[in-house]
């Protein structure tokens, strides 16, 4: 087996027995790293990478938004709504006129989420079956 192979099974198992606070925060890490890639490929001018990088933050975006639970969730999941809404937007601005200066404050933005998310994961109980 590859390398690849063998890291996509790691992965794999890291997701399956994650709890829902603990995948929050993997996608979380997903937008970051694509994020961060985007900003390397503004400095470094490969707008093929900037448009690839940006579209995976989006999806990651996306995919936070999409799964907040408003029925339980409350105030709280009305306004991380909100805030995703606005750097979706932020973002949609950014692929029309890059700026690293904007992109820096939604990196920041999300590196402030992320780390209230981890938070709130670690010291969560973790769940456990019965059988």
């Amino acid at each position: 087996m590859s390398h690849s192979t063998h890291a996509a099974q790691y992965q794999e198992a890291a997701v399956r027995s994650a709890s829902p606070g603990q995948l929050v925060v993997m996608v979380y890490d997903h937008l970051l790293l694509h994020l961060r890639r985007t900003r390397l490929a503004v400095e470094q001018g490969n707008a093929e990478l900037r448009a690839a990088s940006l579209d995976r933050a989006r999806v990651a975006l996306g995919e936070l938004l999409a799964t907040l639970d408003r029925e339980r969730g409350g105030e709280i999941a009305a306004q991380l709504s909100g805030v995703y809404a606005f750097l979706l937007g932020e973002l949609t601005d950014f692929g029309r006129r890059p700026s690293v200066a904007r992109l820096d404050r939604i990196i920041g933005m999300a590196d402030e989420l992320r780390g209230a998310f981890a938070a709130v994961a670690q010291t969560a109980a973790p769940v456990r079956e019965v059988a």
